[in-house]
């Protein structure tokens, strides 16, 4: 018997598009008329991930930035984990020697201290999720999509740690070599501070607190509608769902998930652009009624 469902958004429940499909939100609005609850688990912030599913008239619980925010129906803000500044200092002295490139997520939005490689950044991700797309374009697209995002920017990140009231929730770090670049630097990160570090995509990491993680969250969310995690669901497809997959007794890996996810997982759905959310969601809801 399911009674929660969990999901993860980028390559999860968003397609190649970026969009929730009319067949995955068919699915999580069948799930909710038979009493199954659903949240969102998602590395990203609140003001990114509301309206791709409000679109379709769906109001859920959202477990965010890699549950360092969590946030009810109305997008009530229930629980805020911010990384600790000292640690903050410490995390971006390593991310600066290794001369990457990084944004820092406060609970008043994302902030960057580049227009330029913010959008160079999203253009890479769009091409990559889109390899037809020419480069040029994808930066075109990026551009257009900065003007829409919740983003600032500052000169000089040690402003955030100054300014005692930011609360800093995540920090992610970019590097186009993917884990050539960024294990080195994670390791090092890892050594001296007590961190969360997960990743939604080969070229990123995301540090978060170390009690900031989806499958934490998660589990609070369980206790607090009085649900055992044998009767819940969690689908992800990469590194920052691992906490949550582990929780969850059922727990299900797309079919575009990295390997490390696919083991870890004891179900297998089709890919995002096969609308796999929504098919395990029908699985499950069918084992239900029997």
């Amino acid at each position: 018997m399911i009674s929660i469902i969990a999901s993860d958004m980028d390559g999860t429940l968003l397609n190649e598009k970026m969009e929730v499909s009319e067949e995955n939100a068919a699915a999580i609005k069948q799930a909710q008329s038979e009493g199954v609850h659903f949240i969102v688990a998602t590395g990203r912030q609140l003001s990114e991930a509301k309206p791709l599913i409000e679109k379709f008239g769906i109001q859920v619980p959202m477990i965010t930035l890699n549950g360092a925010a969590v946030y009810d129906v109305d997008g009530k803000a229930l629980d805020m984990v911010p990384l600790h500044r000292a640690t903050v200092t410490q995390i971006m002295r390593e991310l600066n020697l290794a001369n990457l490139y990084y944004e820092v997520v406060t609970a008043d939005g994302v902030v960057s201290n580049s227009r330029t490689m913010h959008i160079q950044n999203l253009a890479q991700l769009l091409n990559n999720l889109n390899p037809d797309t020419p480069f040029k374009l994808a930066v075109s697209l990026a551009s257009a999509r900065v003007e829409l995002m919740d983003i600032s920017y500052v000169d000089d990140y040690q402003e955030l740690i100054d300014d005692h009231n930011v609360r800093i929730l995540k920090i992610i770090a970019f590097a186009n070599e993917g884990p050539k670049k960024l294990k080195p630097v994670s390791d090092k990160i890892n050594k001296k501070v007590e961190v969360a570090i997960t990743s939604s995509s080969r070229t990123n990491i995301e540090i978060n607190n170390i009690r900031a993680q989806k499958g934490i969250a998660l589990q609070h969310y369980a206790d607090e509608l009085n649900i055992p995690m044998s009767q819940v669901m969690a689908i992800g497809d990469n590194l920052n769902d691992a906490s949550m997959l582990r929780i969850a007794d059922t727990s299900y890996a797309m079919g575009n998930a990295i390997p490390e996810i696919k083991k870890l997982a004891n179900h297998l759905t089709v890919s995002n652009n096969e609308n796999g959310v929504g098919k395990a969601i029908l699985e499950q809801l069918k084992s239900n009624r029997q």
